[in-house]
């Protein structure tokens, strides 16, 4: 007979990021949404990091508003493969890499393991060359020396030590407010078009119909799917402690995907603020293919001396939150892989270690100005992750014998089905591109 597993706090840093939120049955609804809350948060920093940053400004500097629609839909896809990887760690009761290491052979699931590891370095990499360029727009140092001072990151980390959960998606929450003001206070300044952003949210294949607007349509998407928030979300929504029936799993299950949904409603509003604000200060001006043209070209725009300044600010904020949720979803992953638990903050010297050679290397070789170039091929690495880990995520999701009545219907399953074809042919295309285009 199909029994379910017992659902258990999820294995974040131990003795560091600690703590679970208990759910009481007899809460009221808003109550529970409220203790659901959080685990979104971290899922959604992962949509709205430097390497979105970079492809959104460029799509909105080179074609205006009339990319918004892949925003859109990459933000949509998003949200159902993240209700599926939920759905695994709240059924199951492990997360997607403890599941991969367990359902399949050793060989395949060290391949696994190595694709996530890649993509953490290459997403701190992005993370890294976004904090550099804010410290160096805002404090007036040297890329290298920016790139210096980011390694500096794992104080930040160790002030988490011993930190309840709750503190720390408080910490994050704050980081996302942060952004969310700063590009509001650029969206004022700036008054966009509306009519031609909801105009712009409209699917067209027109959009699409040249090699360059293409090639960032793809970077959206590649820099709004990210692999290891696939294998963090599935720890992350344990860390609400349920009772054991299947009464109690629908209903954490429906609350989380409301928090997920609304934390990515979030990623996406900021992400089209992004390219909005792009569209509205550079469209038909000049084309800003770098972060720090940006920067500097804000304050004739807008007219006002602050808005450089803003710009910087939300950069870091988005940097720094992505670095964090970054590290803890190393931890997962090598824990869940290779059953290893280690210090978060070691794990953050060893990943930090890692994304500043490459990056200190690109811009020693090309230049100063080659954070966005730098940025795509670490949007290019991260797509090659992504079906590595789409795969087993959705066979996964629809198997019976693991999920019981939980397991993904056919609809849903048919669909992501249809993302995994198509993230594939798109991911393929980016990287045959990549070198001619970039």
């Amino acid at each position: 007979m199909f029994k379910l597993p017992t659902v258990a706090t999820a294995p974040f840093c131990p003795s560091e990021v600690t703590g679970s939120v208990t759910v009481v049955s007899t809460d009221a609804v808003w109550k529970k949404i409220l203790r659901f809350a959080g685990p979104g948060l971290l899922i959604s920093i992962g949509y709205m990091d430097p390497g979105n940053w970079a492809t959104a400004i460029s799509a909105g500097s080179s074609f205006g508003y009339s990319l918004l629609f892949v925003v859109v839909l990459s933000s949509l896809a998003a949200m159902l493969l993240q209700s599926m990887s939920l759905r695994l760690g709240i059924v199951t009761g492990k997360d997607l890499a403890k599941l991969c290491s367990e359902q399949y052979a050793r060989p395949t699931a060290m391949a696994m393991w190595f694709f996530a590891e890649l993509s953490i370095i290459a997403c701190d990499i992005a993370e890294v060359l976004g904090c550099a360029l804010a410290f160096k727009l805002i404090l007036g140092v040297s890329l290298p020396v920016a790139i210096g001072i980011t390694a500096l990151d794992t104080i930040f980390v160790l002030g988490l030590k011993g930190a309840g959960f709750r503190k720390v998606e408080a910490i994050i929450l704050g980081l996302i407010a942060t952004i969310s003001v700063c590009l509001l206070a650029e969206l004022v300044l700036l008054h966009p078009c509306w009519t031609c952003a909801a105009q712009g949210t409209m699917p067209s294949l027109s959009a699409l119909k040249n090699t360059e607007s293409l090639y960032l349509a793809i970077g959206i998407l590649g820099a709004t799917v990210m692999p290891h928030n696939l294998y963090l979300h599935s720890s992350v929504v344990q860390t609400r402690k349920i009772g054991h029936s299947d009464a109690h799993r629908r209903e954490a299950i429906r609350f989380a995907n409301v928090d997920s949904i609304i934390s990515l409603t979030f990623a996406l509003l900021i992400n089209a603020a992004i390219l909005i604000l792009a569209a509205a200060a550079f469209h038909g001006q000049s084309v800003v293919m770098e972060l720090d043209d940006a920067y500097h070209l804000l304050d004739p725009v807008t007219g006002s001396a602050f808005a450089g300044l803003i710009f910087g600010i939300g950069l870091l904020a988005s940097g720094q939150s992505s670095t964090f949720t970054g590290t803890i979803a190393g931890q997962v992953i090598l824990d869940g892989f290779l059953q290893m638990k280690i210090p978060c903050w070691q794990r953050r010297i060893v990943t930090r270690g890692l994304a500043l050679i490459p990056a200190l290397i690109g811009v020693t070789v090309w230049g100063e100005h080659s954070v966005g170039r730098l940025l795509i091929l670490s949007q290019v690495v991260l797509s090659l992750q992504l079906p590595f880990v789409m795969y087993p995520m959705i066979k996964m999701a629809g198997n019976a014998r693991l999920m019981g009545q939980f397991k993904s219907t056919w609809p849903v399953q048919a669909l992501a089905w249809v993302l995994f074809v198509v993230i594939s042919g798109a991911n393929a295309w980016l990287v045959l591109h990549t070198f001619d285009l970039v």
